[in-house]
């Protein structure tokens, strides 16, 4: 049993005092007589005199130490080493290979790379230009067709080749489950779970089975900072589960803190940002109303750190919210109906369906995915070890039996928007409510991914079932200790082994998921001269985007989260490319350069291109990888 000290302890000895030494300018005396001198400063003058100066007095380079040593070894060291290192382990050997492979495949993951180069291109050349991006020629605002990664600006701005920016990107798709971890972990911490069951749900928040679907959004995988700043907010307020509200323990600057992590989340993008902004409006009324009910005491600085911090937050969620409602105005097509969002929103078995990205229960669950529309979005387990904590969490967990209440009725509330259309009666009392009045609800092609909070959910009750446990084992400890004076806790190991569910948790986040080289360009990308329309268009056009980070000419092609009807027009008129009639159409919408990629085109819609030919007034540059179209050569 590990033991505490006695609750009262002896008095410490007192160090004899000693008078002050004799001033270096005090004339020496002289006699044996004298009572005026004293043993310790006849001794100083037997030893040869002061002590010479120090340059720091011990007492500073001493507290000086026991700081550093703190913090080598405090709690959230460790956890943030810990967290690095869980998601260099998770998604090795990616960190190998930060400068020639991407996870998951050649498709969003190049889109997000090319973001991120555009966004510090942008930057340093023209901030007010950002919106209106080098691909998807002619349009404008092509920056906000997707979620534009604004919050990464800071790493962005070390993106300057398209290395460089497979680089940033890989960097931050490890860094996305760091702070998943880190973040969840300290929530539940603050929230008053232990040690162990707080790195067991966070383990699981970080790396739900659903989140391997998803590798290729590092949007969505950018979900950190949701956790981390109601972490904050909920430490700045002197508030946990386990606790209540402390006014004692009111903090500021952290809910200044979670203001602005907040918003910086939001600025990653809009999917995880509106649900959060609705979630921390709700939170906001909860609050509101048991203040007007209990009248809680405040402090002034809590109230003023609410005040700027919500402000910064609101003015920013609207300027960005503005800027999205331009362009969903200046593009009608961008709008999804419930038809659409039927599409790739869950089934009632999606939740325990995993995707096939799963190491451990993808191939298991094959038949299952085969009955969904669109599996990738669809397949949502949320992990079986979290979910037999949760459930064991309802019935016997260190939370009271109204928060779990609470957490359960949160829990189904989530389940039931996020099923979207394809909940009870079209889901016309939960999704389509929000899709209807709720400013920017609309906007959500993929309601599944609010299965982000139904984990962070199911994570808190998981996490108060192993606080439990470790409660009672304590208590056990205590109760039968043999010296009542002492305070008694359960040994240390007894405690470890409660931290073994992590190696379940992170069993089931396995992925076979592979990590793909990245395409070279065919072309030297910073000669052409522009606009370009590379043949074949399409959902390949993310390696174009990805290849356009070397000198970011002008280019037609693009993928975003629509297809703008422009953009659909450009393709339709280079279906019979190199025709003349296909050549004087592209003329007439201003395309100056066509690059065909030969390699790229069967099975496209330009299958059977003639390459060979030479249409009358164009120059033709021809290499082992593409044909370069001059359209109008001086």
């Amino acid at each position: 049993m590990a033991t505490t000290k006695p609750d009262t302890e002896p008095a410490e000895p007192r160090e004899p005092e000693t008078p002050a030494p004799a001033r270096a300018d005090e004339a020496p005396r002289t006699g044996t007589g004298d009572s005026s001198i004293s043993e310790h400063e006849r001794w100083q003058r037997f030893a040869g005199g002061e002590d010479p100066p120090e340059t720091l007095p011990p007492g500073r380079l001493r507290a000086l130490g026991r700081g550093l040593r703190r913090a080598a070894t405090s709690e959230w060291t460790l956890a943030g080493l810990v967290s690095i290192a869980l998601a260099a382990a998770m998604t090795w050997p990616l960190a190998r290979h930060l400068t020639d492979r991407i996870p998951h495949d050649t498709g969003d993951p190049l889109l997000l790379t090319y973001i991120l180069g555009w966004v510090g291109h942008a930057l340093r050349e023209n901030p007010a230009g950002i919106w209106d991006t080098n691909s998807f020629w002619p349009l404008d605002d092509a920056y906000l067709f997707t979620d534009t990664l604004m919050g990464y600006a800071p790493a962005a701005l070390l993106a300057t080749s398209p290395t460089s920016a497979l680089v940033v990107y890989n960097v931050l798709y490890i860094g996305t489950f760091a702070l998943a971890f880190l973040g969840a972990y300290a929530l539940l911490r603050q929230l008053g779970a232990r040690v162990a069951g707080s790195a067991v749900a966070a383990a699981a928040f970080a790396y739900a089975p659903w989140k391997l679907g998803q590798a290729g959004h590092l949007q969505v995988l950018s979900s950190g900072g949701i956790v981390l700043a109601l972490a904050m907010l909920a430490r700045g307020h002197g508030y946990s589960l386990r606790g209540g509200f402390k006014p004692e323990r009111q903090r500021p600057g952290w809910i200044l803190a979670g203001w602005l992590t907040a918003l910086w989340q939001f600025s990653i993008g809009a999917g995880l940002g509106i649900p959060f902004v609705y979630l921390l409006l709700g939170i906001g009324v909860v609050v509101g109303i048991h203040w007007l009910a209990k009248r809680p005491r405040l402090r002034w600085q809590t109230l003023a750190a609410n005040g700027i911090g919500g402000s910064v937050f609101s003015l920013g969620v609207l300027w960005i919210a503005d800027k999205h409602a331009v362009v969903a105005k200046a593009y009608p097509e961008a709008v999804r109906d419930a038809e659409y969002i039927s599409w790739f929103s869950p089934t009632w078995q999606s939740f325990i369906i995993a995707p096939q990205e799963s190491r451990v229960w993808g191939a298991a669950h094959e038949a299952a995915r085969a009955e969904l529309t669109w599996a990738p979005e669809q397949a949502l387990l949320v992990g079986f070890t979290l979910v037999a904590l949760a459930a064991a969490g309802l019935v016997w967990s260190c939370w009271t039996g109204w928060q779990r209440v609470w957490l359960a009725l949160g829990g189904a509330v989530v389940f039931a928007v996020a099923m979207g259309p394809n909940f009870l009666d079209d889901g016309s009392w939960a999704w389509a409510l929000l899709y209807e009045y709720a400013p920017g609800w609309d906007a959500i092609r993929t309601p599944g991914r609010l299965a982000i909070y139904l984990t962070l959910i199911l994570a808190v009750l998981a996490a108060g079932t192993l606080t439990r446990i470790a409660d009672e084992a304590d208590d056990l400890a205590h109760r039968a200790r043999v010296d009542k004076r002492l305070k008694v806790k359960a040994p240390k190991r007894v405690h470890a082994l409660l931290f073994l569910p992590i190696g379940l948790v992170l069993w089931e986040g396995l992925t076979v998921a592979p990590y793909v080289e990245v395409p070279e360009a065919p072309v030297d990308m910073s000669a052409l001269e522009g606009p370009v329309l590379f043949l074949p268009a399409g959902g390949g056009d993310t390696k174009v985007q990805y290849w356009s980070i070397d000198g970011f000419p002008e280019v037609a092609n693009g993928v975003a989260a629509f297809t703008p009807d422009e953009q659909a027009g450009i393709r339709s008129m280079s279906m019979g490319f190199p025709s003349d009639e296909a050549i004087a159409s592209l003329r007439d919408a201003g395309i100056e350069t066509v690059v065909v990629v030969p390699g790229s085109l069967p099975g496209s819609d330009w299958a059977g291109m003639d390459t060979e030919a030479d249409p009358f007034g164009v120059d033709v540059e021809r290499t082992s990888t593409a044909a370069v179209y001059d359209l109008n050569p001086d």
